[in-house]
C-alpha cells in the first residue's frame, strides 16, 4: 500500500486548525508549519485564511519567507486561500503587506468590502465534479490581472476571478475549510499526488 503525501498548513496566524481537520477527514496525513524544519517534512503546503498583513509579519519574524519562496521554487505545491491568495500574489492594489511573489497575478485585498459584507454563493469550479462549489467568502480578495501561464478556475457572476491555477501553485479567494465540502482539498491533494510520482 503506497503511502499519502504529508500536507502542511501554515500555523503562524488565521484557520489553520480547520484546514488540517478537513484534510484529516480526508484521511491526509497533515503537520502544522511554524519552521523551515516543519516545512521541510511535508509534501504540500496550505496558506490559510486570516489577516494577510499579520500573517506577512510573522514569516519574517519566523525567517520562514526565505524557506518558503525556496520550498515554491523547488516544484513544491502551495495552495493559498484567502490571506493565503494575497501572499501568493506578485502584485497587490495596496502597497502593504510585502507578498512572497509566486504567482502572476495582481490582487486587490478586502475587494469585497469589511466583514459586515461577506457573503456565501454557489460557484462552478474547473476541475471539480458535481455541483457548484459552497464558497465562502470572508473580507475575500478578487484577482485583478492574471499571467499568461495562469488559469482562472472560477468567476462571479460580476466576472471577478476567485480560484486560479498557476503549475503548481493553487489560489482561491474563498474559504473552502468552513464547509463540509472536500472536494477543493481533494484537487489539491491531487496536485501533491503528482508531485510525488517517482
Amino acid at each position: 500500500m503506497s503511502v499519502k503525501p504529508t500536507v502542511g498548513v501554515l500555523a503562524l496566524q488565521g484557520d489553520f486548525a480547520e484546514h488540517a481537520a478537513a484534510l484529516l477527514s480526508l484521511g491526509v496525513p497533515t503537520q502544522e508549519v511554524r519552521t523551515a524544519g516543519h516545512l521541510a517534512q511535508v509534501d504540500g503546503l496550505i496558506i490559510p485564511g486570516g489577516e494577510s498583513t499579520t500573517m506577512a509579519k510573522l514569516l519574517d519574524a519566523f525567517g520562514l519567507r526565505t524557506p518558503l519562496i525556496a520550498y515554491a521554487q523547488a516544484g513544491k505545491p502551495i495552495w493559498g486561500t484567502c490571506a493565503g491568495m494575497i501572499l501568493l500574489a506578485d502584485r497587490l492594489v495596496e502597497d502593504q503587506p510585502e507578498p512572497l511573489g509566486l504567482m502572476r497575478l495582481l490582487v486587490h485585498r478586502n475587494a469585497f468590502g469589511r466583514q459586515l459584507d461577506s457573503f456565501e454563493v454557489d460557484l462552478p469550479v474547473d476541475g471539480l465534479d458535481g455541483e457548484p462549489f459552497h464558497a465562502v467568502f470572508i473580507r475575500a480578495p478578487a484577482v485583478c490581472e492574471i499571467g499568461p501561464e495562469v488559469q482562472v478556475l472560477s468567476r462571479l457572476d460580476d466576472g471577478r476571478t476567485v480560484a486560479v491555477r498557476e503549475r503548481h501553485f493553487l489560489a482561491t479567494a474563498f474559504h473552502p475549510e468552513l464547509t463540509n465540502d472536500t472536494r477543493m482539498h481533494g484537487y489539491f491533494m491531487e496536485m501533491v499526488e503528482a508531485t510525488c510520482v517517482p
